[in-house]
């Protein structure tokens, strides 16, 4: 007997077509399995791996780290977990490969969200100290929901209908399934990097505790908690509430709600504004009728103030007048006394003396005037001035000495002058006009007399 050939396989052979069989199998690739959690242990790189088991069977199933649900994993709870077959090749073992990772029914995972939710209370993620007040006027609202869902276009007609100046930047993501917690906290995390958003919203309409379990999520939470920017939570209907609507900022009960929140209503704010600008009219008018009286009583003031322009003019020619008449008698006055003075200067002038007829003797050699007959003696040549010129003469052989007083009582004596040097004795004229040189002028004697007072300055008379 011969038996038939067969090909001949390695065994890696084998568990890589093991591997790809399960893995491309529509049935096996998308699977949600009940069971009870047994043989947890988890790595130091985070992995999680475990056993599902009833009463009759178990699987191998492993959930890598980021998947959803880690936290749920107890030895001995029930839990639901979604996944795809897979071979292992190393080992030759089939696993289940869990990306996430649910209470079993919704009863289980009302008490999941509970525990969940004292856990991140205790941490102070639902602290409302820390919470922030939102923009008055945003300029760009950033936006966490999917494209293709009704709040998405919800929160278009709430801002396009408000407040249209507000521009709005969309960070698309699904919002239902197993992929849906991540995408949303990488939805998140972009905005924050980006910067640009003034306020955030997180949205997507309403459903079951499942349809809206990927807001419960911690992943969630965190990357709300963590956000630079103002958060608003507007996920279900207004009785629905997530862990996303105790972590953000604010709450909205709906997305269309959310939009209204983040942006004022335009009608309300023109309303405002006319208001304002009626306000400051008015302001203005009365600061303006305030101004005009202001002006109106300082003009009056003002005038008040100003001298009687008229009175000063007659005030000014009167004191003209006066003092014209003052300045007249002044100089009337003062032109008597320059006459008189004038007067009294003519008859102290030598020449005027001269003129009556006494003269000025001086010795002829010396020049020295003669005031007494002891200064001449016999034969001694003298000049003799008059009021007409000045002649020589030659004292007498009989003329009487220094020491002959019966002489003195035979002619008169002139008045008496001062001697000076230069000045002249006054004496009657005698001797002969032969070679005589003119003699200088005699000086009107001092007779201690008070001298006259001066004629007044012209400033005295102004």
């Amino acid at each position: 007997m011969t038996l038939p050939q067969q090909t001949v396989l390695t065994v890696s052979q084998v568990a890589v077509h093991l591997r790809e069989m399960l893995e491309s199998h529509p049935f096996l690739s998308d699977l949600w399995i009940v069971g009870e959690v047994s043989n947890l242990r988890a790595s130091s790189s985070g992995h999680s791996y475990f056993t599902l088991k009833d009463s009759s069977a178990s699987l191998n199933c492993v959930l890598f780290r980021g998947q959803g649900g880690a936290g749920m994993l107890e030895n001995g709870k029930s839990v639901r977990a979604h996944g795809r077959m897979s071979f292992y090749e190393p080992r030759g073992s089939t696993d289940f490969m869990v990306d996430r990772v649910l209470p079993e029914g919704e009863g289980a995972l009302a008490q999941e969200l509970e525990r969940l939710k004292a856990r991140l209370g205790q941490e102070g993620l639902f602290e409302e100290s820390r919470k922030r007040p939102l923009p008055q006027f945003p300029e760009v609202v950033g936006v966490v929901t999917s494209p293709t869902g009704a709040a998405w276009q919800d929160i278009q007609n709430v801002v396009r209908r408000r407040y249209p100046l507000a521009r709005l930047l969309l960070s698309p993501t699904q919002v239902q399934g197993l992929e849906a917690a991540p995408q949303i906290a990488t939805a998140l995390d972009l905005l924050d990097s980006d910067g640009s958003a003034d306020v955030i919203i997180v949205a997507r309409g309403g459903g079951s505790l499942e349809d809206l379990w990927p807001f419960n999520e911690e992943i969630v939470a965190r990357a709300i908690f963590r956000n630079r920017i103002p958060v608003v939570s507007g996920v279900g209907h207004e009785t629905d509430f997530t862990i996303a609507d105790y972590v953000a900022d604010r709450r909205a009960p709906t997305p269309s709600a959310a939009a209204e929140l983040v942006v004022p209503d335009g009608s309300i704010l023109l309303q405002t504004i006319q208001a304002w600008t009626e306000r400051a009219h008015r302001s203005a008018i009365r600061a303006v009728d305030a101004s005009k009286q202001e002006v109106s009583s300082l003009s009056r003031r003002l005038e008040s103030g100003l001298p009687d322009l008229d009175h000063l003019k007659r005030q000014v020619d009167d004191l003209a007048d006066v003092l014209g008449t003052h300045l007249q008698t002044r100089l009337n006055v003062s032109r008597l006394e320059v006459n008189s003075f004038e007067s009294r200067l003519r008859t102290l002038d030598p020449a005027a003396t001269l003129r009556r007829g006494f003269a000025v003797v001086q010795h002829g050699e010396t020049g020295r005037v003669v005031s007494g007959v002891g200064q001449v003696g016999s034969g001694e040549t003298l000049t003799i001035t008059v009021s007409d010129g000045a002649f020589r003469a030659t004292a007498g052989d009989g003329a009487p000495g220094p020491t002959d007083p019966a002489t003195s009582a035979d002619f008169p004596r002139p008045p008496q002058v001062a001697e000076p040097e230069s000045s002249s004795a006054v004496a009657p004229g005698k001797g002969t006009s032969e070679g005589a040189e003119p003699a200088p002028q005699a000086r009107p004697a001092r007779r201690g007399r008070r001298r006259p007072p001066e004629p007044p300055a012209m400033d005295r008379l102004l």
